[in-house]
């Protein structure tokens, strides 16, 4: 069920690890219970961003995925405690 954002990361057009790296840091600056939507167009980027990520840190609440034109992502994770 998706749910509105606590913070938004908008990392399209950007290099894969460049986004993972603003992601580790917006992800540590997260209080328990916040949620993050992460907006992106890469591949790499999505598969990588759960590697990045221990399992046990984050719930996935959200994940769309948009291939018709311009392939796009937009997920939600919620930081555990």
């Amino acid at each position: 069920m998706k749910r509105k954002a606590d913070h938004i990361l908008d990392v399209r057009g950007s290099i894969t690890s460049i986004s993972l790296l603003k992601l580790i840091q917006t992800f540590r600056e997260m209080k328990s219970n916040e949620v993050l939507e992460i907006l992106g167009n890469n591949l790499d980027t999505r598969s990588d961003l759960f590697k990045v990520l221990p399992d046990d840190a984050y719930e996935l609440i959200f994940l769309d995925v948009v291939e018709e034109g311009e392939y796009f992502f937009r997920i939600q994770l919620k930081k555990k405690k």
